[in-house]
């Protein structure tokens, strides 16, 4: 009881919730201290290792909003593979995109090869929801140009059957519709500029110097027509910094996190400037729109570096040491995930599962060198920490080993990375859930 009242104090006073949610939050909060004994008797994880040496293989970005590896049937498995994983690629390094078959060993066929990738964010991999069996999304770059764009693939037909290029803008896909139709676009060379982590080297950029750039910013491209919109431009974010008070003269400002929700009617960003050793202040922006760009607005309270949407328009992301509900519209947290003891990181890096009823949260543990996995069920708090995964000296910088747990669509297996124990190469692993 005592630990009860602690921790009711604790996150009210860490939360500033308005008196009248109060009773509410406190139902909420009394529910997960209920279920926490629960721990994890009521679930358990197979670890599978599915790539081997002497290659690279990784998927690499997070699995939020429904960044699903597998294909519809889940036969199969999409994925890079690389010689090296101790520098960042440049123009002349490209990684193999490949197909692993889980009904044959895990057996790795290279389908195609991609120019644009970074470690941490692999080639944005997406299946086309409206083909999901057969065809998948990776970015590129030209060879002879520099210039990004992005890729449209049939496993079946076995060729690239489309190639979203801009001359003016070339942009990458920074993230495929949950419910199809269009993806995000971004200027990967300008994110390689001033946060090297998540942009692709060498590329060419129509906006170097230009700290608030009118004809870059956040793009919407239609897979159908292949014709691009821009929703949102770094003038109109640096404007609206402005009037928030921000200095925002000197700060070359850049996008990460590019959401869009379960229902496609809403975006989410974060709009960053002041990274990577970069001039002028440090800014790390949430802001939310509707999927036309209408509305631009921020978020009155900063729910962290890693966030994911829920149903409708709530969002799952971290205030203080607690995993919350944001609820984006009434900009109010309406609810938390868990306790800190089972999320000891709550600005890991999450993902929902694709029915809704599970949540894993990956965080680092860089005393002893690993990743770990907290698989938490939301109907009753019942939850699973896996063993750690292997990151040996890679936990910081340009090149460090992310949790990234990505689910399949059928909510029982997440692949997630590892390095080797000789800390040669990375690897892929799939955990599989029995409840």
């Amino acid at each position: 009881v005592a630990f009860g009242l602690a921790l009711t104090f604790r996150l009210a006073h860490s939360l500033v919730l308005p008196m009248k949610y109060f009773s509410t939050f406190l139902a909420v909060l009394t529910l997960n201290l209920a279920n926490l004994a629960k721990g994890y008797e009521a679930m358990s994880v197979e670890v599978v290792q599915i790539t081997r040496e002497p290659h690279t293989h990784f998927f690499g970005y997070i699995g939020h909003v429904q960044n699903i590896p597998w294909n519809k049937s889940g036969r199969f498995i999409v994925a890079l593979q690389s010689d090296f994983h101790d520098r960042m690629p440049g123009p002349n390094d490209p990684a193999s995109v490949v197909l692993i078959d889980t009904e044959n060993d895990y057996l790795v066929t290279a389908v195609d090869q991609s120019r644009g990738w970074n470690p941490q964010q692999g080639t944005m991999f997406y299946w086309n929801p409206a083909k999901p069996e057969t065809q998948f999304f990776f970015n590129d770059r030209d060879i002879k140009t520099g210039k990004v764009f992005c890729v449209l693939y049939d496993i079946k037909l076995d060729k690239r059957v489309r190639e979203y290029r801009f001359d003016d803008t070339p942009i990458g896909n920074g993230g495929v519709a949950q419910i199809g139709g269009w993806f995000l676009g971004l200027n990967y060379a300008r994110m390689a500029r001033l946060r090297p982590v998540t942009g692709y080297k060498g590329a060419w950029d129509w906006t170097e110097g230009e700290p608030h750039p009118r004809n870059d910013g956040l793009f919407r491209v239609d897979i159908q027509t292949g014709k691009k919109k821009l929703l949102v431009s770094f003038h109109q974010m640096a404007n609206e910094l402005k009037a928030l008070g921000r200095n925002v003269k000197n700060s070359h400002l850049f996008i990460n996190h590019s959401l869009s929700n379960r229902e496609g009617d809403r975006i989410f960003f974060f709009a960053r400037a002041g990274w990577s050793g970069q001039k002028g202040e440090r800014i790390n922006h949430p802001f939310i729109m509707t999927d036309k760009g209408e509305n631009l607005r921020s978020n009155r309270i900063h729910i962290g570096g890693h966030p994911e949407w829920d149903y409708g328009h709530r969002m799952i992301g971290r205030v203080g040491d607690r995993q919350i509900l944001f609820d984006t519209d009434q900009q109010l947290i309406a609810g938390t995930l868990g306790t800190p003891e089972i999320f000891p990181n709550p600005e890991g890096d999450i993902a929902l599962s694709p029915n809704g009823k599970l949540f894993i949260n990956g965080h680092k543990d860089r005393q002893n060198k690993k990743n770990f996995y907290t698989i938490y069920r939301r109907e009753d708090g019942a939850y699973f920490r896996t063993k750690g995964f292997n990151i040996g000296h890679w936990q910081s910088g340009d090149l460090r080993q992310d949790p990234s747990p990505c689910w399949n669509r059928t909510s029982d297996q997440i692949l997630v990375p590892g390095v080797s124990k000789n800390g040669k190469t990375r690897q892929l692993f799939i955990l599989k859930l029995n409840q």
